[in-house]
């Protein structure tokens, strides 16, 4: 029987000694099998494995000719793979109204992922470009990975979704060190434990385990950090808020069809008038919950007060129409209601989703039949300006973060700083299956990073109440109608990201560059 050590060096061997279309086969079954390290499957030695697959496979790529492009390869192959597992359910969007937007399915399928799988190709190709020999090369492939994977939630408005770090999702307390560093510390961390496997598959691999030994100890440390963390964790709540938080679970297909609008809109009103054993302070609606404009719906505006009576304060999604210099424009908005059922707050959502909510060069593709899929129905959105903190009575602070806008870490927070985040989202433009689940995980690590529970009101699910430590107290599952009553609880002191945001990433990728040029003899090539 063979040994493990022989086994793994037959594996490095392989991916190695990978050629052409194979190489990028191979390149691209890594990626895929790397992103069952996130929701809903959760088995986080995929996305270690996987990375260290891809340093071999970069490794290739720079023994024979034309590195640059082959390595560039090998990245797309990668990415490709990584995102269209990892991210399969943005289909789903373009089923909801199949005779407008079906025939856009194949080319967002393949579009989609490639187009963001071209970040791993410049990464791959810069590495081999400076290609270190031994464990040099683990810490320059982590530095690297690192500001592209920073790139990628950043420019051209930023889609900062399953990062690295996310592939924790299975391992609970170590997502607790983002509250440190953030989910892009915990991602560079990430890369240089998976990639320092890669050093196992060697013939001396006995001299070149130092590196994957440390990161295995010093994770072990992170995870056990993050126990204690849980363990002694603040149970603490607000005194006197109580929250609903209604799911409405509204198909998409059926929202906006003139003939179920009053049906939807009582659906609404029959989960907020429902009994409590004790009576709630603030109702929470998820994203755009009414059927229509609300402000501009004088017969349900006028329902608002009856909703709001006594003392209640009703926090909701809303499309917001207002005619700005004598143009009409559209906001996604977060409105609050007091007890007597007067608007007296209005937040618009600032980072609207590309392709979604407004289309990047307008003209040029309305001209070749393409449209926005969330905002077709109002002809597009506007965005505001944010994120804002503001009170509603009865409750400390809040800012309100509509749908992806929590996806962005450092940016969740107004001035001055909350006590709350509330998250109002549509999760049925998602899907059934990962999209939801990995759209939560995302509201949880947020909670961590800046110590802030966050309420979040989803159409369809998931609604949960998540505390400062992204535990969740209490949810609504996937699909479900119904309400969810609870408390809110407190918020903890300032984390050490949310008052120095990537201050300590920055010091990881320096460490990394170092690193990469010491003159490390421990692992030769």
């Amino acid at each position: 029987m063979r040994s493990p050590g022989a086994v793994l060096e037959d594996f490095a061997a392989a991916l190695r000694g990978a050629h052409g279309w194979r190489r990028v086969a191979l390149a691209f079954a890594s990626g895929g099998f790397g992103a069952l390290a996130l929701p809903p499957f959760e088995f986080f030695p995929a996305l270690l494995v996987a990375y260290a697959a891809f340093l071999l496979l970069i490794d290739s790529a720079a023994l024979g000719a034309k590195p640059g492009r082959n390595a560039a390869l090998v990245g797309w192959g990668f990415g490709a793979g990584y995102f269209a597992v990892g991210m399969h359910w943005i289909g789903y969007p373009f089923l909801v109204d199949p005779e407008q937007h079906a025939w856009l399915l194949p080319f967002a399928l393949v579009l989609f992922p490639s187009g963001l799988a071209l970040f791993y190709a410049l990464g791959a190709a810069v590495c081999v470009r400076f290609w270190r020999p031994g464990a040099q090369r683990v810490f320059l492939f982590a530095g690297i990975f690192g500001l592209v994977e920073w790139l990628r939630g950043n420019v051209f408005t930023g889609f900062p979704w399953n990062l690295p770090g996310y592939g924790w999702s299975g391992a609970f307390p170590v997502l607790q060190s983002t509250a440190l560093f953030g989910i892009y510390g915990l991602s560079v961390l990430t890369l240089l434990f998976g990639a320092s496997l890669a050093l196992l598959a060697k013939p001396d691999r006995k001299r070149a385990a130092w590196l994957p030994a440390a990161m295995t100890i010093f994770f072990l440390s992170l995870w056990g950090h993050g126990a204690l963390r849980l363990a002694y964790a603040d149970e603490g709540v607000v005194p006197n808020v109580r929250l609903r938080i209604v799911q409405p679970a509204t198909p998409q297909n059926e929202k906006y069809v003139d003939t179920l609008r009053p049906r939807n809109w009582q659906r609404l009103v029959d989960l907020t008038m429902a009994p409590a054993t004790i009576p709630p302070t603030h109702i929470i609606w998820p994203e755009a919950a009414p059927p229509f404009s609300l402000v501009g719906s004088p017969d349900m505006l006028s329902q608002i007060p009856l909703l709001t009576a006594g003392t209640l304060i009703l926090l909701t999604g809303d499309v917001r129409i207002a005619v700005e210099d004598g143009i009409r424009k559209v906001y996604n908005s977060f409105d609050a209601f007091g007890p007597d059922g007067t608007l007296i707050e209005t937040s618009d959502k600032f980072h609207l989703v590309p392709f979604g909510e407004y289309l990047p060069l307008e003209g040029f593709l309305k001209a070749v039949g393409l449209n926005e899929i969330a905002g077709a129905v109002y002809g597009g959105f506007t965005p505001g300006y944010g994120p804002r903190s503001f009170t509603v009575p009865g409750a400390p602070p809040l800012t309100p973060l509509i749908c992806y806008e929590i996806i962005f870490p450092g940016q969740v927070t107004g001035e001055p700083r909350p006590a709350w985040l509330v998250n109002l989202t549509d999760d049925s433009w998602f899907g059934p299956l990962a999209g939801p689940r990995q759209h939560l995980l995302i509201a949880q690590v947020r909670a961590i990073e800046e110590g802030l529970p966050v309420i979040r009101a989803a159409n369809s699910g998931i609604s949960a109440i998540i505390d400062g430590n992204g535990r969740i107290r209490d949810r609504l599952e996937l699909g479900t109608r119904g309400y969810l009553d609870g408390e809110l609880p407190l918020a903890k002191m300032s984390t050490l990201y949310a008052r120095f945001g990537n201050g300590a990433v920055l010091m990881i990728l320096l460490l990394c560059f170092v690193a990469a040029y010491l003159p490390l003899r421990l692992t030769p090539r």
